[in-house]
């Protein structure tokens, strides 16, 4: 599904050199190298602060604590998405509302939002899925309008640029109230092990939020804060900042492959392929609004499952994100969800499939997995 050895290899004669001086000065932990990659971070996405921290999970726990957030307030995120996203909420015994999402975009359906909000509800958690940029506008005015925080989850969209109602851009994560994001390897913008960060523009916020990730000092042995131990290690960091260079560079590459992908799928009525921004009424594989963290198709009449396993037996690697609706997992079950008011959640768990996607995929290889899924359709639709 990604190519971390081929990239790896075109940033080599930079993060190697870089790792050595991390070893040489064994300044491993909130060393000069991760206020450098902080910097460069906060000047790309032209934020005020950049806080790193050891993993995204952890970053939208802390961008939780930062906020004051307290047990039984109520938090809304999308039915569809990986489970961190609930997890950190259930964590803070806050109390997720999960609600549906658009069929086009995988993201969350504003519509949803706005029923689901009672006089408990504090935050709403978009998700910028697939690396798709959520209606952020629309999703601030609603915040506004209802005094409620808004938390980026910005795991899948860095280097995403989000189009506002006026026609100025903004990048994700740079939006709202505070955001969080992952730099797990497979990210677009990954390091080699883990590590995540947080993002805002509010000042107060920021200083209470470095506090916490460094178990609430802002000096050595005086806790002023409840606090965590959550910091990027300087190893990481310099991989981070050597990709940084090339992370527009990169999310071009994938929107390419995107291109060629849809191009091939063009016309054919049991496949749906992914798009941008809602009101761009169609297929949007060139606009900047997507990053294409993964690409996936949505199957109409076909049957997934043997779709995977006919890519499988061909060497095509594949992946269904997400197959189990959180509002159906174990963990968050709960007596007040409708089944009803999750429709597009239950439908899109069967038919969506995700196919490789990453920066170093090559013409023949999207021609061989195009045509390998063309060929099963012809032959099973």
């Amino acid at each position: 599904m990604v190519d971390l050895q081929g990239q790896y290899a075109k940033i080599k004669a930079v993060v190697d050199p870089s790792i050595q001086e991390v070893m040489d000065s064994a300044a491993f932990i909130n060393g000069p190298k991760v206020h450098k990659f902080q910097k460069n971070l906060e000047d790309y996405l032209g934020v005020k602060h950049v806080i790193p921290c050891a993993n995204g999970t952890d970053a939208l726990q802390i961008a939780m604590m930062g906020l004051g957030l307290e047990p039984g307030d109520e938090v809304i995120t999308a039915d569809f998405t990986f489970a961190a996203t609930v997890e950190v909420i259930a964590l803070l015994r806050l109390t997720p509302v999960l609600v549906d999402v658009d069929p086009v975009t995988f993201n969350i359906d504003i519509a949803a939002i706005e029923k689901a909000i009672t006089p408990k509800t504090k935050a709403i958690v978009p998700v910028h899925l697939f690396g798709l940029a959520a209606d952020m506008d629309t999703i601030m005015q609603l915040a506004k309008k209802h005094n409620l925080y808004v938390i980026e989850d910005n795991a899948q969209g860095i280097g995403a640029n989000y189009t506002h109602t006026d026609g100025s851009k903004t990048k994700t994560g740079a939006i709202g109230h505070v955001a969080s994001t992952s730099f797990f390897p497979s990210k677009n913008l990954g390091c080699y092990g883990d590590g995540g960060a947080i993002f805002t523009n509010d000042d107060d916020l920021a200083h209470t939020i470095r506090g916490i990730v460094n178990h609430g000092m802002y000096k050595r042995y005086h806790h002023d804060v409840v606090g965590v131990n959550s910091r990027l290690d300087s190893i990481q960091a310099v991989v981070l900042d050597a990709k940084l260079v090339y992370l527009d560079a990169y999310n071009a590459a994938r929107r390419s492959a995107a291109q060629k992908y849809s191009e091939a799928f063009k016309g054919y009525s049991h496949i749906m392929t992914p798009s941008g921004k809602t009101e761009c009424k169609g297929i949007c594989n060139t606009c900047d609004c997507h990053v294409f963290h993964q690409y996936t198709l949505t199957l109409k009449g076909i049957d997934r499952d043997a779709l995977v396993q006919h890519l499988q037996a061909n060497n095509i690697p594949c992946g269904v994100y997400y197959p189990i609706p959180l509002h159906k997992q174990k963990a968050y079950e709960d007596e007040r969800y409708i089944e009803s008011d999750f429709t597009v959640t239950n439908q899109l768990v069967k038919s969506v499939i995700s196919l490789p996607m990453h920066t170093e995929l090559e013409d023949d290889q999207i021609e061989f997995i195009t045509k390998t899924i063309i060929d099963f359709i012809d032959n099973n639709a």
